[in-house]
């Protein structure tokens, strides 16, 4: 058995938030507990179906922490576990492509359950983003023994946005001479 079992019921989802009025630092907000999972199970990792391709908006891109919590646009990584076994908590990472160097975006571990059999669910708003670039996540497990390991397979945010069209791009009126 590995030394962190954890039972997947869902693949680590990202979603594409807009601008919400959440708080501004990064939280992690365990799900009350659900009734036992009779057999836990790993599921396969679902994929949505392909959505209609619909353009990008325009927005601005660059970095957000000027504005104010409840306008920044950011992604947030979900997850759930069916059963935890000496789960102290959860790391989120943060790269610019797939197989990049991944940085640690939170502080503080995401509490875990301990040793559960019932269904928990978690999550982490990351609202450092640019929201003109792509970015690719993974969670790390960290037992109570303090082992770190790889809890879910990296996954891919796209752009939020395309930069606004520039007034430089624009034809300059003709000048009366």
């Amino acid at each position: 058995m590995r030394p962190l079992a954890l039972t997947i019921l869902a693949a680590a989802v990202l979603c594409a938030c807009s601008p919400s009025p959440q708080p501004a630092a990064p939280e992690a907000k365990p799900a009350p507990p659900a009734t036992p999972a009779s057999a836990p199970k790993p599921a396969e990792p679902t994929a949505a179906a392909p959505a209609p391709a619909k353009e990008i908006p325009e927005g601005d891109c660059g970095d957000q922490s000027k504005l104010p919590p409840e306008q920044r646009i950011a992604n947030t990584a979900r997850w759930t576990t069916a059963s935890e076994q000496n789960n102290f908590g959860f790391d989120v990472f943060r790269g610019d492509s797939e197989k990049g160097e991944f940085t640690k975006l939170t502080k503080e571990p995401i509490l875990g359950a301990g040793t559960s059999d019932e269904t928990h669910k978690y999550e982490y708003r990351d609202d450092t983003i640019d929201p003109c670039k792509e970015y690719w996540y993974y969670v790390e497990g960290i037992t109570t023994s303090g082992s770190h390991e790889k809890f879910t397979p990296t996954f891919r945010a796209p752009p939020k946005v395309r930069p606004r069209a520039s007034a430089a791009a624009a034809p300059e009126p003709a000048k009366n001479g």
